[in-house]
C-alpha cells in the first residue's frame, strides 16, 4: 500500500442499529468516532453528555443491550445491530419517564448536565430492583459525578421512582457524594 492510501481518510460505513425503539441506518464517517460522536454530530441527540471524555464521569452514559455504557469509550461501529437507548428514548409518546417525574419533583438535578447519565443508570437499577435501599441506589450510581453536588436530591428522586422509595425518600440524609 502507498503512503497516499494510508493516510486516506476511511470511507464511509453504513450500519444498522435500534435507537431509541426504532431501526435506523446511518453513515459511519471516521472509525474513530465514537458512540458519543455519532449520537451528537450525526444524529442529533443532544441529551447525551460528555464532561470528561475519558469515561470517568458517568455524563455520557447510555444503554447499550440494556447494559449502562460510557459512550465517550466506545467506538460508534460496535453498536452495530444493537440496541441502543439514550435519555430521549425514556419518554414515551409526549409523557415523561417516572425517573425523570420524580427527579423534578423530588428536585434531582440543579443544572443537569450530569442527569441523563444517572437516569439511564437508574433505569437499569429500577428495571431490575423496584425496591431499592438508598445503599443500593448509591452503589448502582456510584460512578457518575454531579459537578453541582446535588446527591441528596438525585438519590431521593431515584427512591421515590421505586414503589418502595415513598417512604425511604422521606428520610432526607445529607449525602456527600454517593
Amino acid at each position: 500500500m502507498d503512503a497516499e492510501n494510508r493516510l486516506r481518510v476511511s470511507r464511509p460505513k453504513l450500519m444498522s442499529f435500534r435507537l431509541n425503539g426504532r431501526l435506523i441506518s446511518t453513515q459511519i464517517e471516521e472509525d474513530r468516532w465514537t458512540l458519543w460522536d455519532l449520537l451528537r454530530w450525526k444524529l442529533h441527540l443532544t441529551g447525551t453528555k460528555n464532561a470528561c471524555d475519558r469515561g470517568e464521569c458517568g455524563a455520557c452514559t447510555v444503554l447499550v443491550d440494556q447494559i449502562p455504557i460510557l459512550s465517550c469509550m466506545m467506538l460508534a461501529r460496535r453498536a452495530r445491530g444493537k440496541e441502543v437507548m439514550t435519555v430521549e428514548g425514556l419518554s414515551q409518546g409526549g409523557s415523561l419517564h417516572p425517573l425523570q417525574e420524580s427527579f423534578m419533583q423530588q428536585v434531582g438535578l440543579q443544572c443537569g448536565f450530569c442527569t441523563p447519565g444517572i437516569l439511564m443508570v437508574a433505569k437499569v437499577l429500577l428495571d431490575k430492583n423496584p425496591h431499592p435501599t438508598r445503599d443500593e441506589v448509591k452503589r448502582a450510581v456510584a460512578g457518575n459525578l454531579c459537578r453541582c453536588g446535588a446527591y441528596s436530591g438525585i438519590l431521593n428522586s431515584i427512591l421515590a421512582a421505586g414503589s418502595s422509595g415513598r417512604r425511604e425518600s422521606a428520610k432526607h440524609e445529607p449525602a456527600e457524594g454517593f
